[in-house]
């Protein structure tokens, strides 16, 4: 491995500046890249602007939160593997912290007045930003029609023929990559530096690298397996046997190896099983649970740490209830988020092979569109659940599509639903100004009803 000016700028500037970083990324991916590019690129000029979008492509790739990906990788580049490891535990570590307050808050308090009244303005609010997202993803993904009618299939396979999640996102890579061979412009990259960019202070040959190879790959691959499943082994070992905190680490961890297209993509499969098989959760906290985690800093996929925290808390075991929750919020977050270090050291070396790939574009190409079918489904899910209180399903186990029962509507939800509709798509607010606005209106609406 090379040495070369690991240290390119001081650790513990660099440190600072991530930790200013972590505490500005609300908004989703599309906001926390916004964030790293303003504070790496426009304004400290460490990174070049197409070094910059040379990582986000390499990441666009993985499974798991784009992200902190980005934030692993820019810290690498920068401080050698150290920096990474800060970069991406200071990405995660505020809405970790935030996450796990608010999920205590709502399993102590949620039965009060004015938590309950936040939570019916919260949940409906967060079908108009599902919403949003599929429209977002969907005009910048479907350019070609043969994109479209991957999105709808990919929606079909998931609300109607109850195809599981993975099976979806590896048959679009798939499909994706055989119709790029045929429509070349499935192969053309979506993404542009700017050519007048001011140059960055740091040349791109001074930043940290090292070389590829089999040792070096057996080395990182083995501790990183090895610290990824400790954890979970633990929990097998002192449990003595399956217990909620396994259940949740080889779901979760199996989950961050197919989370591609962002955590909206993953969270109909996590409902789905949260929900319907293991029971951790309903489906209207689920929607609660997503509302919390786009409130506070953060990747969106911390969400899963408010389901561990409230399985964990249901069903701790031996353990007392709220040390269980919070086991189970940490395993969770542990497993879901090494992956992201491991991808990242392992494959780094190797991006400027895969820059450039036309077979890799077109199955990109053919992912994201499914993503736009997937994250729609999510949509659906959210909406019947949240803003009806009966649902029913039409069709056999394998053939159908669950519909809400039209007599149970929620009023309240109803009008919460309709007012973020305008905010996010009409007046284009931010989403976390439109769920502050959400909350404060069903509180009212809950006390005027109460």
């Amino acid at each position: 491995m090379s040495r070369r000016a690991t240290q390119v700028v001081p650790l513990r500037e660099a440190t600072r500046a991530w930790f200013r970083i972590s505490l500005q990324t609300f908004g989703g991916p599309a906001g926390q890249i916004a964030v790293m590019q303003r504070e790496l690129v426009d304004e400290r000029r460490w990174l070049g602007e197409r070094r910059f979008l040379h990582a986000l492509s390499y990441c666009m790739l993985l499974p798991g939160p784009e992200a902190q990906q980005l934030a692993v990788y820019a810290g690498w580049l920068l401080n050698g593997w150290l920096g990474g490891l800060v970069a991406g535990v200071l990405f995660v570590l505020p809405g970790l912290v935030a996450l796990l307050g608010l999920s205590w808050l709502y399993v102590a308090q949620g039965d009060t007045v004015v938590v309950t009244g936040l939570f019916l303005g919260l949940a409906p609010a967060v079908v108009a930003v599902v919403l949003q997202a599929v429209l977002r993803i969907g005009g910048r993904a479907l350019r070609h029609p043969a994109l479209v009618a991957l999105a709808v299939a990919a929606f079909l396979c998931l609300a109607v023929l109850d195809v599981p999640f993975p099976a979806v996102v590896l048959g679009a890579g798939l499909v994706g990559w055989l119709v790029g061979r045929r429509v070349p412009a499935l192969a053309a990259p979506q993404t542009k530096a700017a050519s007048d960019a001011p140059p960055p202070l740091v040349p791109d040959d001074a930043l940290h690298t090292a070389a590829p190879g089999w040792r070096r790959n057996v080395v990182v691959l083995a501790l990183g397996v090895v610290l990824w499943v400790t954890p979970v082994v633990l929990a097998w070992a002192l449990g003595g046997g399956r217990s909620v905190y396994t259940d949740q680490g080889v779901f979760f961890g199996g989950m961050a190896l197919v989370t591609f297209g962002g955590a909206y993509a993953v969270l109909s499969y996590v409902a789905e099983a949260a929900v319907e098989t293991y029971g951790w959760l309903g489906a209207g906290e689920m929607a609660r649970g997503l509302a919390l985690a786009e409130s506070t800093p953060g990747p969106l996929i911390m969400v899963v740490q408010f389901v561990a925290f409230l399985g964990g808390h249901r069903d701790p075991g031996g353990l007392d209830p709220w040390l269980g929750a919070v086991v189970a919020s940490l395993l969770v977050v542990w497993v879901t988020f090494v992956p992201s270090f491991l991808f990242i050291y392992l494959g780094a070396p190797y991006v400027e092979r895969l820059r450039g790939s036309a077979g890799l574009t077109a199955a990109l190409a053919g992912v994201t569109a499914a993503v736009v079918g997937v994250i729609a489904n999510l949509a659906l899910f959210f909406a019947v659940h949240t803003l009806f209180s009966d649902t029913r399903r039409v069709g056999r186990d394998h053939l159908g599509l669950e519909l809400p029962v039209w007599s149970s509507w929620s009023w309240p939800a109803m009008v919460v639903v309709a007012v973020a509709l305008v905010l996010v798509l009409r007046l284009r607010w931010s989403v976390l100004r439109t769920l502050g606005v959400c909350a404060l209106l069903g509180l009212a609406l809950h006390l005027a009803t109460g």
